[in-house]
């Protein structure tokens, strides 16, 4: 059967790797939020470029709670809960809502 393994799947490098992607997004969206915070602070600051930019920081203090809670789940034990459907609704929502307004910023 050329490369198929019959033998027994390692469990632990994928919840390693799903470590990781969480990992790199919560850095994505880290970037995207300080990014927003020196545009609204580039030029003249106005008060709508302010709330937009609090508004990206708390997005993104959100999707880190859910982030680190996945994390932490993940590293739990040999075999990680599956992801609530709440949990990946949220981590989505906050994605989403946090590329808006950075958009918004941007333009």
């Amino acid at each position: 059967m050329g490369g198929v393994s019959t033998g027994g799947r390692d469990p632990g490098l994928q919840p390693e790797r799903t470590r990781l992607a969480w990992r790199r997004t919560t850095l994505s969206a880290g970037v995207a939020a300080v990014l927003a915070l020196k545009t609204a602070l580039h030029g003249g600051v106005s008060v709508t470029a302010v709330a937009v930019c609090a508004l990206c920081c708390l997005l993104f203090l959100g999707f880190l709670g859910v982030a680190h809670r996945r994390i932490r789940a993940l590293t739990a034990g040999p075999r990680p809960r599956v992801l609530a459907p709440r949990h990946a609704t949220a981590a989505a929502l906050y994605a989403l809502a946090l590329a808006v307004c950075a958009a918004a910023l941007v333009v």
